[in-house]
């Protein structure tokens, strides 16, 4: 019997070759080919997901300054960040091991990496590291700076630490749009680091080949990377692995007995994991003092009896949002800044800076995660007029304030809250945070040109309504400002609410347009009849 596909991919395999993507987003795919070209265009390009807007004559900008007695450069396109990241390609034994042998080729040539380039190692196993020494490869990249600094998730969520003091004064004082490459598979804008504008994802070979170029504006196949000990040029050809040699060393140092091994001692713990005390019981003891896990909200308020359907009465914009927005933009993610409402909390509890680490070290308490919401240094809201950063206009009083702190204002005042977006709302790498954080701000409705599909289904599950502008229309068509007190009318009887409706919304002068509500199943109805999924979750349990 023949079979039947709904559809066909064809693959030309003569057309794969070596990518990168960036600079701000993981499916912007950049041939290696066309890099230098694409990165002009990037700096030519007015500010958005391909570009910067640095304006012609200050493309050749050189930031002069001294780096641990010695003295240095920096340009746009620079790299000061190359990291080998944990994700899934760090555990696939070819690309490691590659990448060993780019350092190695290059090691023996006497290229030597940039000292202000911040490099690591951070793979997802153990094993890569038996494998690296059985390989004699290891030596090479920690030569060159590749240590290994742990195992797990690193520069990819914004935990590669702060770059060398001298080289971060000279990145944002002379407005340098710096580059850090990565083996990982996020690079949204902010994420990184908050110094490294340009974030391109690559294949550990190819993020040691760019720390040893020092810069991605370079096109591998004309320009070198470096010179050799004896004066010659050194491309990118003359240090890259062949197939057959990898394969060789793969086959020699790969084996059986490390991830048997490896994987039998993560059972067993280690010394400091074992010496750590464990409460027991029935019930979490909640340490009111931790600023790691705090007990949250979620169920403090909640009854025995699903509260029913609620519309949204003379809301505020919080936040006025273009296109794309994604997960990043809006889910704590990265270091905690010294300036945010995050931090603020944390040395009112007598944490000091250096201790603040990162907001997913600190995932477990609520209030810094609320605080750290919409937190992302790149996130632009229309309200600013042209600044960039995680702040908002209180429309009340007209002041300026921390998207945090302003919505806890309207709290305090009793207001709800809806957010305005265009298309592609919560794209990206979806998180559970970036719908709680919205939740804890006390964000009732999301009205967007359109949502990533499974953004829009964590939105529901935590009881926010999202909302589409019908097709052709969005706030500009509208004649929207953001400054308009936003009412949103829903049936008092959940069983009259159907998947895809169009709702009404009315402002405060009686202007109405109407939307679609994107509750697409009715399961998701129930979810919102419930308060969200967590409380419908505990009411079955509580039931059976």
């Amino acid at each position: 019997m023949e079979k039947v596909y709904s559809s066909f991919l064809h693959l030309d395999l003569d057309s794969v070759e070596p990518s990168v993507s960036g600079p701000k987003r993981p499916h912007d795919r950049v041939s290696i080919r066309e890099m230098k070209d694409d990165w002009q265009s990037c700096l030519n390009n007015k500010v958005g997901f391909k570009g910067f807007g640095i304006p012609k004559e200050q493309q050749g900008a050189v930031a002069k300054f001294d780096f641990q007695g010695e003295s240095a450069e920096l340009r746009h396109g620079d790299v000061v960040i190359a990291a080998i990241t944990s994700c899934t390609n760090t555990s696939n034994p070819n690309v490691m091991l590659g990448a060993g042998l780019v350092a190695k080729k290059a090691t023996e040539l006497g290229l030597k990496v940039k000292p202000w380039v911040k490099t690591s190692l951070a793979p997802g196993s153990g094993v890569v590291t038996k494998y690296l020494q059985k390989s004699g490869l290891a030596e090479f990249l920690d030569l060159q700076g590749f240590n290994l600094v742990g195992y797990g998730c690193t520069t990819c969520i914004g935990n590669s630490g702060e770059l060398h003091e001298s080289v971060g004064s000279a990145i944002a004082d002379n407005d340098i749009v710096a580059a850090a490459v990565l083996s990982g598979n996020r690079n949204f804008e902010g994420r990184v680091h908050p110094l490294t504008r340009a974030n391109y994802l690559a294949s550990p070979p190819l993020v040691v080949a760019y720390a040893f170029a020092g810069t991605v504006n370079i096109d591998f196949e004309k320009e070198p990377i470096g010179i050799s000990e004896t004066g010659k040029e050194v491309f990118l050809r003359d240090i890259w692995p062949t197939s057959e040699e990898i394969a060789s060393i793969v086959g020699s140092s790969v084996l059986p007995e490390m991830f048997r091994s490896t994987y039998e001692a993560i059972t067993k713990g280690n010394k400091m994991w074992n010496e750590l005390a464990a409460p027991t019981g029935a019930l979490y003891a909640w340490d009111s003092t931790s600023t790691y896990v705090h007990e949250p909200p979620f169920f403090k308020t909640m009854s025995s009896k699903p509260p029913g359907v609620h519309s949204v009465k003379d809301a505020y914009v919080l936040l006025n949002f273009g296109d794309s927005i994604t997960t990043d933009h809006i889910s704590p993610a990265g270091n905690i800044h010294k300036d945010s409402p995050a931090a603020k909390y944390l040395a009112e509890r007598g944490v000091g800076r250096r201790d603040f680490n990162s907001y997913g070290s600190r995932r477990g308490n609520d209030e810094i995660m609320a605080r750290g919401t919409f937190a992302n240094i790149r996130i632009v809201n229309k309200f600013l007029k042209g600044e960039v950063g995680p702040k908002t206009i209180h429309i009340p009083s007209g002041e300026k304030l921390y998207i945090f702190e302003a919505a806890k204002k309207y709290h305090d005042e009793g207001k709800d809250l809806v957010i305005l977006a265009g298309a592609e709302y919560g794209s990206g790498s979806s998180r559970d945070w970036a719908a709680k954080g919205p939740y804890l701000q006390g964000v009732k409705a999301v009205i967007a040109k359109s949502f990533e599909r499974i953004h829009r289904s964590n939105l529901v599950g935590m009881g926010i309504i999202p909302l589409c502008f019908k097709t052709g229309q969005d706030q500009d068509s509208l004649g929207l400002t953001g400054y308009e007190k936003l009412s949103i009318d829903l049936p008092s009887n959940i069983k009259e609410i159907k998947p895809g409706q169009d709702v009404t919304v009315t402002t405060d002068s009686g202007k109405q347009f109407p939307c679609t509500l994107r509750f697409d199943t009715q399961v998701e109805i129930t979810y919102f009849e419930h308060g969200g999924i967590l409380q419908y979750v505990l009411r079955q349990l509580l039931e059976s």
